[in-house]
């Protein structure tokens, strides 16, 4: 692994080689050691009994379950497991990378493998999936540890792919904001919506001229934006907000004071009070969660 250009999240480079679709691996270990990190592959990253520990996907950070399944889908989208509250035990991991080379837009293009080009725009922010969807391609995923014959390894993985694809329960874990994501909403309205909160979060912006933007009345525009999006319009901007905020305390070293004023907060104190409960630490915590990881394996 190499260290990235702000020193704080490393790049690792992976073992699959150029003459290959995938690489898998199956693990047994009692905790988790690796750092946070970047790969240009694409990964799919299945556990089983590590309750306790906790996910990092860009700015999203929870703790897990018994079974984990996660799509990142993103060069540059950062992620780890680290040990929290984890008791150290049996932990079953199974990673799998591939490059998006040989999944070209040419091949994805094509009707039946629409859902899977959803899928993976989704996991550009990390795509977690449920329970029910973890333990109906749990065979699949065993499968691939036990493959031998490539073709069929690649065959497996479409399958996975294509089942994981039309899974409903699915939910995407970094914010747009941080992950430099475009909205996926289909509406023209809430995409123009998106971009000029985007544009605009550093400032007082209100829901007056955004409805004005989209050529209707606060009332009328206030229902429409919450039924699209499922967040109010303040909790929408403020996710803006803060996952710009998250975004600055890993790529600068500008002060957190500095970042709080840039981001449009004025009051330090009510600025570290919503970042704590949006983020579940606070901007010095989040930032030293990234910089403690600064090993190289």
């Amino acid at each position: 692994m190499i260290p990235t250009k702000n020193n704080s999240v490393l790049h690792e480079i992976t073992p699959l080689s150029e003459a290959d679709c995938i690489y898998v691996i199956e693990r047994r270990k009692a905790e988790f050691n690796y750092p946070i990190h970047t790969h240009r592959e694409f990964e799919i990253n299945y556990i089983e009994n590590a309750a306790g520990a906790q996910r990092v996907v860009g700015d999203s950070i929870e703790e897990i379950g018994d079974y984990e399944l996660v799509l990142i889908s993103s060069g540059n989208l950062e992620h780890g497991w680290q040990n929290h509250r984890l008791v150290p035990g049996n932990i079953r991991e199974i990673t799998i990378q591939f490059s998006d080379d040989w999944l070209s837009d040419k091949l994805l293009d094509k009707n039946q493998f629409h859902s899977i080009q959803t899928m993976f725009q989704k996991g550009c922010k990390g795509l977690s999936f449920s329970l029910a969807t973890i333990l109906r391609v749990r065979p699949l995923l065993n499968a691939l540890t036990c493959e031998s014959q490539g073709f069929y390894l690649v065959v497996t993985f479409l399958t996975l792919l294509y089942e994981l694809s039309v899974s409903h329960d699915t939910r995407t874990l970094a914010s747009n904001a941080f992950a430099h994501a475009e909205s996926s909403i289909q509406s023209r309205r809430i995409r123009l919506a998106d971009a000029y909160l985007q544009q605009n979060f550093a400032r007082n912006v209100t829901l007056g001229e955004v409805a004005h933007l989209a050529n209707m009345s606060e009332v009328a525009f206030s229902r429409f934006f919450s039924q699209h999006t499922g967040k109010s319009f303040t909790d929408y901007l403020i996710d803006i907000r803060i996952g710009k905020v998250a975004r600055l305390l890993i790529d600068t070293n500008k002060t957190i004071a500095e970042i709080c004023y840039e981001c449009g907060y004025n009051n330090m104190s009510n600025f570290n009070r919503l970042f704590r409960r949006k983020k579940g630490c606070t901007p010095k915590e989040f930032r030293d969660m990234y910089r403690k990881k600064q090993v190289i394996v």
